[in-house]
């Protein structure tokens, strides 16, 4: 193995593709081992993920989140800050939207929904920056720190949901009253997508352009080189550790705030569909650039679906959608290595 002089051009689209077809012909096996059609199954998988509308519909609605929660986990691992709380900060942006839209139903929507991705941006910072403190107060390890956060952001809206906001008239249900109309991101025309695409682009466009004309921009990826360098060029780490941290945890609120109003209407447990682990894969796939999130995000989410739907038709088990899904995932991130590796022939003397 010897590492390459200069990157591999067209390197990215070359490994994505052939890992893409090998980690199917191993799906294709697998369906075949359950006594299923490998090729009508793998027909079933296209058709559910770019076959139809509603399939297209539907792996724009997962990406929207995933897309969000992918951009703030990028921008901390552009500087070295390994933020794994995605998935706690998205919950805790749904209970700070949550929150505007249970308190003040009464607000036009020009307001009250501005207060909620207010509200879930806060949130989501807030719960990210705890992290942040440790680390530079304490020397915490941040990995550590925001996962074990997930689990408690969780168990906190299981218990908001299971008790203070639980709906009286839900049978029982776990899940907050339904919003008030003005609190619910309407629709694109007569299409299922919601006007949180548009969002999503926006905030694409602009972190791009934050990166790339601000000198702000230019520190955060300048300190990503490590803190050391960072200090010796006069550039404020500790400052730059704690707003990267806000700044992910507060997309990741975005994304709780979208997927809780535009498509469930309330805070239920089941919005925790794993958004915020998967972004990491994403983040890492699309070699952290907005543009290349966006791709990878739809292409996760209409795979997301397609799985779906083979489950569906062909009566797997959930777990065996499951397994197909890491495995593709597993696969096309394995042949990065080849971005940066080559492998050549040892010739003896």
């Amino acid at each position: 193995m010897r590492k390459r002089d200069e990157p591999w051009k067209w390197g990215a689209l070359v490994i994505f593709l052939g890992a893409l077809l090998f980690s199917l012909g191993v799906s294709a096996l697998l369906l075949k081992g359950q006594g299923k059609d490998a090729l009508p199954g793998l027909a079933i998988l296209w058709d559910g993920s770019f076959g139809h509308l509603w399939a297209l519909e539907g792996a724009l609605l997962k990406a929207i989140p995933l897309f969000l929660c992918s951009l703030g986990v990028a921008v901390a691992f552009r500087m070295q800050i390994w933020n794994i709380g995605a998935e706690g900060q998205f919950a805790l942006g749904a209970i700070g939207a949550t929150w505007a839209a249970l308190t003040f139903p009464g607000l036009p929507r020009a307001v009250l929904l501005p207060l909620m991705f207010l509200m879930a941006f806060l949130c989501g910072a807030v719960w990210a920056l705890i992290p942040a403190v440790l680390k530079l107060r304490l020397r915490v390890n941040e990995i550590i720190s925001t996962l074990m956060l997930n689990y408690i952001a969780i168990l906190l809206l299981e218990y908001l949901v299971f008790g203070v906001w639980k709906d009286p008239t839900s049978f029982g249900f776990p899940m907050t009253r339904e919003f008030p109309e003005a609190a619910i991101i309407p629709h694109i025309g007569g299409s299922k997508v919601h006007w949180g695409l548009a969002f999503c682009a926006a905030v694409g466009v602009g972190l791009w352009a934050f990166m790339r004309y601000t000198r702000l921009g230019f520190e955060l990826k300048a300190s990503g080189e490590g803190a050391r360098v960072a200090r010796y060029a006069k550039i404020r780490y500790g400052f730059l550790v704690m707003f990267v941290m806000c700044l992910s945890g507060g997309f990741a609120g975005w994304a709780g705030c979208i997927e809780t109003s535009a498509v469930l209407n309330r805070l239920q447990p089941s919005l925790m569909v794993g958004y915020g682990y998967t972004a990491i894969v994403v983040a890492w796939l699309a070699r952290l650039e907005p543009l290349n999130i966006a791709f990878a995000s739809f292409l996760l989410a209409a795979l997301r679906v397609g799985v779906e739907n083979l489950q569906l038709e062909l009566q797997i088990p959930a777990a065996f959608g499951s397994i197909m899904e890491a495995l593709i995932l597993l696969t096309v991130l394995a042949g990065q290595f080849f971005l940066t590796y080559t492998i050549e022939r040892k010739r003896g003397a």
